[in-house]
């Protein structure tokens, strides 16, 4: 998987690098970016929302200061397959099929390239920790909104790919929510058995004990636009209670969806990882 350099920038004594491959699995150029710390002793995966791309929690979360501090490297890949020009894309941004849900679609047209999960965790991951020299032991996942549903989903779905995990504003149950409901229908189809494997509150009600003795840490604001009727934080949290698994679910008054919300809290999201991840 020979990567271009698109760019690269000086940050904090390390490098803000911006960089596209030809995927294998999803058949299309893909981009992503991923900050080089001076001394990279663990890597932490972002999985940003819908209309973000590989370049937005880079300039607006304000993670880099403490990454380079505690020695995090940071992925962040693109959220979708671009360039497909499958069936209704155009229209895709108004979080309906289109948007890549880190998952691999099963109907046509998008079973061909819409293939996040296996690109995530089959091919861009392992390439970057065999670069960086860093395991899975050494590895965190992390995700707003889409990216949070892609976050917890895929912790769950590979059980030790990831050592730490937390969200910010993720959807928690989309076969609840209307946004679970147009993407699931559109990828997986009608039958709802298949929508349960991606959704974050069914795969954790399904285990038999806690996957993250470490915790997990969601923060999410109170007055997010989203919150009562997409994301279902409290269903989550009941899901994390039966199971025994720890979590900090944390409710922010006055807070909303966006990435001042997610720059308000990201030094502890990477201190929650780091706690972790190094020894």
């Amino acid at each position: 998987m020979a990567a271009e350099l698109l760019s690269e920038h000086a940050c904090f004594g390390g490098r803000q690098r911006f960089l596209r491959h030809a995927s294998a699995e999803i058949g299309l150029p893909m981009r992503y970016a991923l900050y080089l710390p001076p001394r990279p002793r663990a890597l932490l995966l972002y999985l940003a929302g819908l209309t973000c791309t590989e370049e937005t929690f880079a300039i607006k979360a304000g993670a880099q200061r403490l990454a380079a501090e505690l020695g995090l490297a940071l992925l962040t890949p693109d959220t979708s397959p671009r360039g497909a020009q499958a069936a209704g894309e155009d229209a895709a941004w108004d979080f309906g099929v289109g948007a890549g849900f880190y998952l691999d679609a099963t109907q046509q047209p998008w079973a061909r390239h819409w293939r996040m999960e296996s690109y995530l965790m089959r091919e861009l991951l392992p390439q970057v920790q065999a670069e960086l020299g860093l395991g899975p032991e050494r590895s965190g996942i992390f995700g707003h909104s889409m990216g949070g549903h892609g976050a917890l989903t895929l912790a769950l779905r590979h059980p030790g790919a990831f050592r730490s995990l937390s969200a910010f504003a993720p959807i928690c149950a989309p076969m609840q929510c209307p946004w679970g409901h147009k993407a699931f229908g559109g990828y997986l189809g009608a039958e709802r058995s298949a929508w349960a494997a991606h959704d974050a509150s069914a795969l954790m009600a399904a285990l038999p004990a806690a996957p993250y003795p470490g915790g997990i840490l969601i923060d999410q604001g109170l007055s997010d636009q989203f919150l009562a009727e997409q994301l279902h934080p409290d269903a989550f949290e009941a899901a994390c209670a039966a199971v025994g698994q720890p979590l900090r679910l944390r409710r922010h008054a006055g807070y909303d969806h966006g990435y001042y919300f997610i720059a308000s809290f990201v030094d502890e999201h990477l201190r929650h990882h780091a706690a972790q991840l190094l020894p």
